[in-house]
């Protein structure tokens, strides 16, 4: 594991160790040397040092090529700083945008997720309306039944009540035609009793002679008398029986009239559970509105989902890019350290020929 500083004396060594190999004392050099360890900077400014102690003894000794190559070492460790530097950004970039894409997916799910819990709760909502509306539904038709079944029960009992009126018109006037017999035959006896009278003072004797036919004309009248009495009984009885039944009629009309009025109170709840049903056919009307609008807005949200998950593989793939083109450039210093590592491994055998 590469330790966090190094000394100046480690990279006098190190650079003593690559002359003694006939090497280049190269920034990358030396901090191979020294296991890749300390940053080029620290090195650069030790070699710097390290030159200007030993002053122009050794500035005679180097060649131009060394130079050259120094300077190409230099732009090439600049080319790499930029390049980390540059993808540092560009990594961080592309973090910063994955991420607040991810948020933004998350966002988008988490309404998604709030949409179908809305749209699935409205859909109970509307079950339970319907059921409602059901039931609403069954309850007029069994209160239809029953308003239709007290409307016969009524024409029943009017029919009825009309017979039994007609029945008693007809009773009385019966009693009434009995009662003025009984009266016009109670005048007609009183002007014969009248008339028998006279005609008893004026033909009292013509009377004797036919007194036994007159007594049992008499009785015969006497007769027709208890007759007409036992009619007359017979008659106030049957009164007294109208009259009960006239009683027991109005007995019987006072359900009727409750009933109407039950009718009535029906025929009020009937017109409220109406209006029940019609607000109810419009709140059902309005929650299937508010699914399919509700529906569309899923619809919007998986699209919206979609395309940002298309720009995040999109992103992806630039990252992809971008990570093959520093990886190209990486390669591209390290051919360019072998290409100076061959020249100085050249310029040495130079020197020892010269």
């Amino acid at each position: 594991m590469a330790r966090a500083g190094i000394y100046k004396s480690e990279v006098i060594r190190a650079r003593n160790n690559l002359l003694a190999m006939g090497r280049y004392p190269s920034i990358d050099a030396i901090r191979s040397e020294l296991g890749n360890t300390g940053s080029k900077g620290t090195i650069h400014r030790y070699l710097k040092e390290i030159e200007e102690e030993e002053g122009g003894n050794t500035g005679t000794q180097v060649a131009v090529s060394d130079a050259i190559q120094d300077l190409s070492a230099r732009l090439a460790e600049r080319l790499h700083l930029e390049a980390d530097q540059r993808m540092a950004a560009l990594t961080d970039k592309h973090k910063a945008e994955i991420s607040a894409l991810n948020d933004t997916i998350i966002a988008l799910r988490n309404e998604v997720d709030s949409f179908r819990s809305q749209s699935e709760r409205q859909v109970l909502e509307l079950s339970a309306e319907k059921t409602t509306h059901s039931e609403t539904q069954s309850t007029l038709q069994e209160e239809r039944i029953v308003r239709a079944q007290m409307t016969q029960r009524i024409e029943d009992m009017e029919g009825q009540l009309a017979k039994e009126e007609t029945h008693r018109i007809s009773l009385e006037e019966k009693h009434q035609h009995a009662r003025e017999a009984l009266e016009h035959f109670r005048t007609a006896a009183k002007e014969q009793r009248e008339q028998d009278q006279r005609q008893f003072e004026q033909q009292i004797q013509f009377l004797q002679g036919e007194l036994r036919g007159a007594k049992e004309t008499v009785n015969a009248k006497q007769q027709e008398l208890i007759r007409s009495h036992e009619d007359n009984a017979r008659l106030s009885s049957e009164q007294t029986h109208f009259r009960s039944e006239l009683h027991r009629l109005e007995t019987e009309i006072r359900p009727l009239r409750t009933a109407r009025e039950q009718l009535a109170v029906f025929e009020l709840k009937n017109q409220q559970m109406e209006e029940r049903l019609a607000q109810s056919a419009v709140h059902i009307d309005e929650l299937v509105a508010e699914n399919q609008g509700c529906a569309e807005k899923l619809q919007e949200a998986n699209q919206i989902g979609l395309r940002l998950e298309a720009e995040l593989t999109a992103a992806k793939a630039v990252l992809a890019s971008h990570e093959q083109i520093l990886q190209r450039l990486t390669v591209a210093m390290k051919g360019s350290g072998q290409h100076k590592g061959r020249a100085e491994k050249q310029e040495s055998l130079f020197d020892q020929e010269k």
